[in-house]
């Protein structure tokens, strides 16, 4: 799996382009089997997940052709006949799920080995089930697989008890075929369900309301193909905009939507950081001390449970005690430890992290416990004096692509190692 090192002590300045939006990507990939035709997706970020995605749908029988040099890929579900999603290619990501909701709005069923991905604390698939019996299915769980069934889907009217952005999505794929109309209240809100729901309409469907907190489907017979551009990464955006924080940086962030962002702009424009935007680009530009900041994770619009990772290692440098507060996933502190080990004065009491800024960060030998865990690695490796050698690369390679090009295009001082 290999090993990034990172030296610590350069000052990271220029620009970097922002890749596809991950979130988005691995359900619109999935969604697109509902065509029963050929779509082409765009602006897609090369990342792991994205790779298997499309091995998943060669290996049910689509014909799937992945550009990389364009980052797009051509997915033909013509010849497509069920959904089925063994445990050797469904464990390798947690977005395998959204097979579900499309092939039970294809098919009326489908059957998929329970999800895998990163272990950031319980995600309960229980709203999911909920929906999908709302609108008809039989849904059972066994032997490792969730299978649903359906001899016609009807529209419903469905309260999710929480908000789910994997739910909303999932309720979203498979009400675009049902009979009549569905109405999903206390949706999520978030800038990849939006995404989603404009690329179901692309293909024919009809979805009103994403974005907002009540989503209205009518369902339709027939959906059909579509070409269509994948939105901006905020998280990735975000997570450089820190890096630039990081290291007292002057970088451009460029391709991104600044709106999706503000969370992330208004913390740390209260850490003593000036943030400028230029329509589809931001410029962080780092001079003063670190200021505390205390961090609530919260649903969209506020601040994203992916960034507080990253978020928390910048606050490690910062003056003063920031307290951070993790609503969403209460396994997203493991990070905490491996901090530690570099000099952090951090501790986890609960579903909070109490962080007291140190002057300097040291180098060690740390291990990424999940995807967004790695990002906050690689931020302290950045701010450290010497160097840092992280394992567990492929949590990263999950997320973000082309990490070493970027940050050396920032001048940053990162190589990978055997």
């Amino acid at each position: 799996m290999g090993k990034l090192l990172v030296e610590g002590g350069y000052r990271l300045t220029g620009k970097v382009n922002i890749g596809g939006f991950k979130n988005a990507a691995v359900a619109i990939i999935p969604a697109a089997i509902l065509a029963g035709d050929v779509c082409i997706v765009d602006n897609l970020p090369t990342i792991e997940d994205v790779n298997i995605l499309g091995q998943i749908l060669n290996d049910i029988g689509a014909s799937v052709a992945y550009d990389k040099e364009n980052k797009e890929m051509k997915i033909d579900s013509t010849k497509l006949e069920e959904c089925y999603a063994p445990y050797e290619i469904a464990k390798k990501l947690r977005a395998s799920y959204y097979l579900l909701g499309a092939g039970l709005g294809r098919f009326k069923k489908a059957k998929v080995a329970l999800p895998g991905g990163c272990e950031i604390g319980s995600r309960p698939i229980d709203q999911h089930i909920k929906g999908f019996e709302a609108l008809g299915a039989t849904v059972n769980i066994s032997h490792g697989f969730i299978e649903a069934e359906a001899e016609e889907l009807i529209g419903a009217e469905i309260y999710l008890d929480v908000v789910s952005v994997g739910a909303t999505i999932n309720i979203m794929l498979a009400a675009c075929r049902a009979k009549g109309k569905t109405i999903i209240e206390n949706a999520a809100k978030e800038p990849h369900v939006v995404d989603v729901a404009n690329f179901l309409n692309s293909m024919g469907a009809d979805v009103r309301g994403a974005g907002t907190d009540i989503i209205k489907i009518n369902g339709v017979d027939k959906m059909k193909g579509s070409t269509y551009s994948v939105i901006p990464d905020q998280i990735e955006a975000g997570t450089y905009m820190i890096m630039a924080a990081a290291t007292g940086g002057d970088v451009i962030v460029d391709n991104v939507i600044p709106k999706h962002l503000e969370p992330v702009t208004a913390k740390l424009k209260e850490m003593g950081i000036q943030v400028h935007e230029y329509g589809e680009s931001l410029r962080v530009v780092a001079e003063n001390k670190l200021k505390k900041a205390n961090i609530k994770t919260l649903v969209y619009p506020g601040f994203p449970t992916d960034l507080q990772q990253p978020m928390s290692a910048l606050l490690t440098k910062a003056t003063g005690t920031s307290i951070v507060t993790e609503t969403i996933y209460e396994g997203r502190f493991k990070h905490i430890d491996e901090l530690k080990r570099m000099g952090a004065k951090a501790k986890v009491e609960g579903r909070l992290a109490v962080i007291q800024g140190v002057e300097k960060l040291s180098s060690a030998k740390v291990m990424a416990t999940d995807l967004r865990a790695g990002a906050a690695l690689i931020i302290a490796g950045l701010m450290a004096d010497g160097t840092t050698e992280i394992s567990n690369l492929h949590y990263i390679d999950r997320g973000y692509e082309c990490i070493e090009e970027k940050l050396l295009s920032l001048g940053a001082k990162v190589k990978r190692a055997i």
